[in-house]
């Protein structure tokens, strides 16, 4: 059972996305509580080993502190539905490369919730089925509609990741740059969640056919989302 707003955090930081509102966690899920649904993006199983195939040696242990900070945010909120909203696996020999005790937590993973939903990305179009769950293209919730990639022009209501947005603002003599939400109220871009991935700053034009104007930021802290302005915003 998804536990009531006020148990979660002492001050949750609350985003509404076309009437939805959703916690802003600021290990990089949204939570929408009334409904017991977590949304994650991004979550590039396997990053490293696909960099290490190529002769690029990363420490080969971002699929498991993935896991653990996935498995931390699950545990605080209790989601009947979880939706990892594509890129999942970072590529599509992902899953043979997978540590079979990593294999295993995720599949217990996924197990621990009632419908765990994989929306089809660029880098796992077909996610692999042995660790369960259902998968599908996109998927509307209410007034949700949740994909991989957002797609041009007005889309209220849309909730996507691909573009692992990131912001830069300016204050107290340094300048700090941090994976973020990304909204204007109308859609929602969500942070990539996986322990290698980077992030395009918000205020590049990539988003320009997105949003109408520059997006709020809720940028992820250690402990806590802050929530700045377009206004502060700075590019890179």
């Amino acid at each position: 059972m998804t536990r009531p707003l006020a148990s979660l955090q002492t001050d949750p930081v609350l985003m509404t996305v076309n009437g939805a509102r959703l916690i802003a966690d600021p290990s990089g899920v949204a939570m929408w509580v009334d409904e017991g649904v977590m949304l994650v993006s991004d979550l590039h199983f396997e990053k490293g080993s696909a960099y290490a195939v190529r002769g690029q040696f990363l420490p080969p242990y971002d699929t498991r502190a993935t896991l653990t900070r996935l498995a931390g945010a699950i545990s605080i909120y209790q989601p009947r539905r979880v939706v990892a909203l594509g890129d999942s696996f970072h590529d599509l020999g992902a899953d043979d490369r997978m540590d079979p005790g990593d294999a295993d937590r995720l599949c217990e993973l996924v197990a621990s919730v009632e419908d765990w939903v994989w929306i089809e990305g660029n880098h796992d179009p077909k996610p692999p089925a042995r660790f369960g769950g259902r998968a599908g293209f996109e998927l509307d919730l209410g007034p949700l509609h949740l994909r991989h990639e957002p797609q041009a022009g007005d889309r209220p209501g849309e909730v996507a990741g691909h573009l692992h947005p990131c912001a830069k603002i300016s204050g107290q003599g340094r300048r700090v740059r941090r994976r973020c939400f990304a909204t204007d109220g109308a859609r929602l871009i969500l942070p990539a969640f996986g322990a290698f991935t980077g992030g395009l700053n918000v205020c590049d034009d990539a988003y320009a056919p997105l949003f109408r104007q520059r997006p709020h930021a809720y940028m992820l802290g250690r402990d806590r989302v802050y929530a700045v302005s377009s206004a502060r915003l700075l590019g890179d």
